[in-house]
């Protein structure tokens, strides 16, 4: 794979002898009906959410999104689901031990379990797809596609969660995929065996320190602060041998050979100070930024990005809704997505019997 695609994450995707991508780029080229086209496929006919008027649109296809859409199904609504991805954050997550019903599951496998349950349901679904736009006309909302799909609904419900927060520093946009990941249960078992480092002090830092730390000679940990994470994650990361702790410092710049990943410079927070670690790979953690850049010009944002809410996941555009981690609710956990993703939906199905 290295020397085909010079990547080291997983998958990479070639169709015949042609080099397609990633799954981003394979789910982006399929939702343009460019891969129909390699494969001589006839073009993508429009799908039913695009020529009909649905009750509501769900945007994003995490816990919440994936939640709202059985609830909205179940009082017998027209519901969608338009995601780039499905399954959410819960996809880069090795270990969930605090989802009610289980003592331990991946986050994958937690997500395939959503997403059974969704599927018993008449829900379109499409993958591949971020929204570029949103729009409120005489009560009618309309979401334009990146590649330039349009759908209308009565109601919306914003469940497009958060993304990687980046680093911007010298060389992360030039070793990315070479060295430089955001996946940790994506990317861990390629630098099996090679000295790597985790940036961020949260729980989603911490479980990559821990997870890196079983198959790595060494795991530098990076972090502005304190660790900020649960203190049993936080008790284990401080036990681990493995796991050298760089409290109160930051990355500075990612230094390679133009292939891969050399090492890291990192300084102290107070600038005082800086030094070189000689790692394969960098796994960013340092937290997250709401996918809301589509409402910015048309809902209430709080000063990190999120949507804000009321206690009934309602916004302040009558028929639009949000729930999740794209929202201004404390405590970002799956169950808690979950939950507010069934509110949205309720609220929504209540919005709609009023005004009818």
């Amino acid at each position: 794979m290295w020397e085909r695609t010079g990547k080291t994450y997983v998958p990479q995707i070639f169709i015949g002898g042609e080099y397609i991508g990633g799954y981003a780029d394979f789910l982006m080229q399929d939702a343009r009906g460019e891969i129909d086209k390699k494969l001589g496929l006839e073009p993508r006919k429009k799908s039913h959410a695009e020529e009909e008027l649905l009750d509501v649109l769900i945007i994003g296809g995490g816990p919440a999104g994936l939640t709202a859409a059985v609830y909205a199904a179940r009082k017998n609504l027209k519901a969608a689901i338009v995601t780039d991805e499905l399954g959410g954050q819960p996809m880069g997550t090795s270990g969930v031990e605090n989802y009610m019903g289980f003592q331990y599951i991946s986050g994958p496998e937690l997500m395939a379990r959503f997403r059974e349950q969704t599927e018993k349901y008449p829900v379109e679904v499409i993958i591949g797809e971020r929204i570029a736009r949103l729009e409120n006309e005489d009560g009618i909302k309309r979401a334009a596609t990146r590649t330039g799909r349009e759908l209308r609904a009565r109601t919306v419900i914003i469940a497009s969660g958060k993304r990687s927060r980046l680093l911007n520093i010298p060389g992360e946009a030039e070793y990315t995929g070479r060295g430089v990941s955001y996946c940790s249960t994506c990317d861990a078992p390629v630098f099996s065996g090679r000295p790597v480092m985790v940036v961020g002090g949260g729980n989603s830092a911490l479980s990559a320190a821990l997870e890196l730390a079983a198959i790595c000679p060494s795991v530098q940990l990076v972090s502005q602060t304190r660790l900020t994470g649960d203190e049993i994650l936080s008790g284990k990361v401080l036990a681990e041998d493995r796991i050298c702790k760089h409290f109160d410092w930051q990355p500075l710049e990612i230094r390679g050979d133009g292939k891969e990943v050399r090492s890291v410079v990192i300084g102290s927070v107070d600038g005082k100070d800086t030094k070189e670690l000689e790692v394969n790979a960098v796994f960013v953690e340092a937290g997250l930024y709401p996918n809301s850049s589509f409402a910015v010009d048309l809902l209430q944002l709080n000063s990190e990005g999120e949507v804000v809410v009321d206690c009934d996941c309602r916004t302040g555009v009558k028929g639009i809704f949000a729930a999740g981690d794209v929202t201004q609710v404390r405590d970002k956990q799956i169950v808690v997505a979950a939950g507010e993703g069934a509110k949205a939906a309720l609220s929504a199905y209540d919005y709609l019997q009023s005004s009818r």
